[in-house]
């Protein structure tokens, strides 16, 4: 896209330039091509800017804000991980009261860590829970949210195509020569070319 711009932008300064150059003053045949050159340059340029803007705007954008949602993802996981963590450590605690000889004490400490594992289970089935039910519909709607995108870049493509072939169709007619084959306009440019050659100040040393 910006390679595009850049172009179009370089395009039309070539075209500023030769309408600048002197030789189309002394020609109004040069002075008329060089116009319809420029016409259908700065032409392209603003549908260019034109492609540029609407592709800002249908992809790029939603790009960026589809692309904001990972940071609150990825922390609703490493939540889940936290809490996985803490569940593992306390369920541990409560596994190694259950193995010992169930005296006065070990009863008391293994209801204490079953009372503390409780909240953690509950804590950590909650937000594991929630990703498993949301991480496939977030995952699935992703083709639902860039669909539109890609209709739009793709329609904006169409359009700009379009327009080249028509700026670029308009500018042939009005520099072609009528009854001049492909072949011709050769000959006649080497012709011309020789010409230029053979003049002294360009001569080969």
């Amino acid at each position: 896209m910006e390679n595009s711009s850049t172009l179009s932008k370089s395009a039309v300064k070539i075209s500023v330039d030769l309408l600048s150059n002197p030789l189309c003053e002394q020609d109004q045949d040069l002075l008329n091509m060089v116009t319809a050159l420029d016409t259908a340059m700065k032409r392209m340029d603003a549908f260019n800017q034109e492609k540029v803007n609407q592709i800002q705007k249908t992809v790029i954008e939603p790009l960026k804000k589809f692309g904001s949602v990972f940071p609150s993802l990825n922390m609703a996981v490493k939540r889940r991980e936290q809490a996985l963590q803490d569940y593992r450590r306390l369920q541990a605690k409560v596994e190694k009261y259950e193995e010992k000889e169930k005296t006065g004490p070990v009863l008391a400490k293994l209801h204490q860590a079953r009372e503390e594992l409780r909240p953690v289970r509950e804590d950590f089935e909650a937000k594991n829970r929630q990703l498993l039910e949301e991480m496939p519909r977030f995952y699935g709607s992703r083709l639902d949210y860039f669909q539109p995108s890609f209709e739009s870049l793709i329609r904006a493509q169409v359009v700009y195509y379009s327009e080249m072939h028509k700026i670029f169709g308009d500018l042939t007619q009005q520099l072609d020569q009528p009854g001049h084959s492909d072949e011709q306009r050769e000959r006649e440019n080497e012709a011309k070319l020789s010409e230029l050659r053979a003049l002294s100040i360009v001569a080969d040393d």
